[in-house]
């Protein structure tokens, strides 16, 4: 289930259908149904569903319901002795008017893409399966209107509303009734009783209280529609697409509802990158990441770092087991959090549960759609790892992968790239593993930052790392560890972050693994690599060599050239000083960053960090294939051995 196609909701459209929805909030009819009418016989809190069922005084006609009267009657009633309507209830009724207009279009739209439109030209002649047909085609079609007209409600007014809900949820009691029986009747039916409770002495004592409930009553609406939704047929047209408003950050994609949950930051264990002993690629890229998120801004909701091509939405990190992937983890949250606190940015932590494969067909796809959804909120920081990826976002086509896992990597390229992927430039997705090679080749092609997590590599590595061990002992029992110390190193001196990846990398002249390391030759015997050419050749040379390589590992390449050029230190009195620096507009921090980078630039040779770019990715590449392959010899040549010695043994 790809989401592949976006569609525009132009305004102008838009416009033509505002005189439609205030018509339904001057008036509307609707009768109430016997089960809604009787509601009062066994229910604790009377007054409101009491006072809801009376809503047509108890007889079953059909009364006029007009919910601009109603907030007139609230502007006299709350400020008497004003002639302008107060802001909130104005905000109120032009939120419901357009959320009204937004579903009309949306179900216009569906009309004519689930072909509802010729069933009911054609109604009189249908005959018995395609009545069945019409009439599940507008129950669809009355449930995404009233779920579109809701959730545009939401995104307009949740910003105005206050931040505890808590005491109007419990004045709320509840839908009695939700109709899909036809597009009018469920609006109707729906205004009713948004009506009825706007009318309710109880429910508003204060202008923000309009604006409090609405919120409140329109959540309650979709929670109804997505509890009835898997019961709805003819889903396809709905499912399959993205409506995105013209000129706004507001868009439907099927059912999904960003605002269901909003997720809470998990506490970690506080690490500090000292406390990490080798893995100097990946302190660096930790450190990177950091600043860039924190560069991002509020106001105008993007990140100065992204513009520049210095940003990465998804990453992973990779090495083999015991090498410090939670300690790291912990210690990109435990960076980004001091720097969060310190400038007042609210920060979200928010790995993925373990639990997240369900046996429940569809489930996991559920859980992790639950899952992704905060990383769109633009309002926070959100750092979202994956530790152990390999578990759930195993290659598709391996034998006896389950179903959950599929569902979950649908979810995951859906979400990273295509209609659905918004990215503010405010949360980064790392997926952490031993074995990247067992990871599902889309999911690896999503990736734009890797770096290795190879734990201790050198002996002052060792030494340090033994150092953080013993130094304990020292401290409590001084003259215990009698062990004399090198002479010519300072303890932990190696385990600072470093400069910028060319520290890192200045030894990366020619490929290391020898498939790529031909075609590198091969490529090279042709053309200088000084020249596009020789790019252009080897990548051909790669791609017969291994055939999954494709354009979007060429893109993947491009944005890891950028972020070396992006690869500096933000001054440190921009940290000491935030007003400098994090706390501008986005202009003066994007100009301040483009100074910067040209500062970089100076000391930077293009054609050198393309080259280091392309050959660490293409080894990377490399490995990934080959380690697969050489774990099954490997496993094999392993068995063969054990039977061997087991045959030597028993001829003994």
């Amino acid at each position: 289930m790809e989401h592949n196609s976006t569609f525009p909701i132009k305004q102008n459209e838009l416009s033509m259908l505002r005189d439609e929805a205030s018509g339904y909030l001057k008036s509307i009819q609707w009768e109430q149904g016997a089960r809604a009418k009787n509601k009062d016989k066994d229910v604790k809190d009377e007054s409101i569903l009491l006072y809801l069922s009376r809503a047509n005084n108890g007889s079953g006609a059909t009364d006029i319901t007009s919910v601009s009267k109603t907030i007139l009657a609230l502007k006299k009633r709350l400020l008497p002795d004003s002639i302008a309507i107060p802001v909130h209830l104005n905000q109120t009724l032009f939120a419901v008017q357009e959320g009204i207009a937004l579903g009309i279009w949306v179900k216009d739209s569906y009309y004519d893409a689930s072909g509802l439109s010729s069933l009911n030209e054609r109604k009189a002649a249908l005959d018995s399966n395609g009545k069945r047909e019409y009439e599940s085609k507008m129950h669809t079609s009355t449930a995404f209107m009233l779920f579109s007209m809701a959730y545009n409600i939401l995104h307009n007014l949740k910003p105005l509303a206050s931040d505890d809900l808590s005491v109007m949820k419990q004045k709320f009691a509840g839908l009695p009734e939700v109709s899909f029986i036809t597009p009018l009747k469920g609006i109707a039916c729906s205004l009713f009783y948004y009506d009825k409770y706007l009318g309710h002495p109880d429910i508003v004592k204060t202008d923000k209280d309009v604006i409090d409930f609405t919120v409140v009553y329109f959540e309650a609406l979709i929670a109804e529609i997505q509890l009835r939704k898997s019961s709805l047929e003819y889903t396809e047209t709905i499912v399959d697409r993205t409506y995105k408003l013209e000129n706004s950050e507001f868009a439907i994609s099927g059912w999904d509802n960003v605002f269901s949950g909003t997720a809470k930051s998990i506490d970690f264990n506080k690490i500090q990158f000292e406390q990490i002993v080798g893995n100097r690629d990946a302190k660096h890229f930790a450190r990177r990441l950091t600043e860039r998120m924190l560069s991002y801004d509020f106001e105008a909701k993007k990140n100065p770092f992204q513009e520049l091509g210095g940003f990465m939405p998804v990453f992973m990190g990779y090495g083999i087991p015991g090498t410090g992937k939670s300690m790291l983890i912990a210690a990109i949250a435990t960076r980004l959090k001091e720097h969060a606190d310190n400038l007042d940015i609210p920060f979200l932590f928010h790995p993925m549960p373990d639990t997240l494969i369900s046996t429940f067909q569809g489930g996991s796809a559920e859980k992790m759609v639950e899952w992704m959804k905060p990383m769109q909120d633009p309002s926070k920081l959100i750092f979202a790892p994956i530790d152990d990826a390999e578990n759930n976002l195993q290659e598709r086509t391996s034998q006896g992968v389950s179903a959950g896992v599929k569902e979950v990597i649908g979810v995951f390229l859906r979400y990273t790239e295509g209609a659905y992927a918004v990215n503010y430039g405010n949360s980064s997705i790392g997926l952490f593993t031993n074995l990247p090679e067992m990871l599902d080749k889309a999911v690896i092609s999503r990736v734009q930052g890797r770096f290795k997590i190879d734990g201790a590599r050198s002996e002052h590595d060792f030494l340090d790392q033994d150092h953080i061990w013993w130094r304990k002992l020292d401290k409590t029992m001084p003259d215990f560890v009698n062990m004399a110390s090198p002479k010519d190193y300072e303890y932990l001196k190696d385990q600072g972050l470093a400069k910028n990846m060319g520290d890192i990398l200045n030894t990366v002249e020619k490929p290391s693994e020898a498939r790529v390391l031909e075609a590198y030759d091969k490529a090279e015997k042709l053309h200088n690599t000084n020249n596009h050419l020789f790019y252009a050749g080897l990548y051909k040379e790669i791609q017969n060599i291994f055939p999954f390589f494709s354009s979007r590992d060429v893109r993947n390449i491009q944005s890891a050239i950028s972020l070396r050029l992006t690869d500096f230190d933000l001054e440190q009195d921009w940290f000491d000083k935030p007003e400098i620096y994090f706390k501008q507009n986005y202009e003066t921090k994007f100009n301040m960053l483009q100074e910067l980078m040209k500062q970089n630039m100076k000391g930077l040779n293009f054609s050198d960090i393309r080259r280091q770019e392309v050959v660490r990715y293409l080894d990377n590449v490399a490995t990934i294939a080959d380690t697969d392959f050489k774990r099954k010899v490997d496993a094999r040549v392993n068995q063969m051995n054990i039977d061997l010695k087991a045959r030597e043994s028993f001829g003994k």
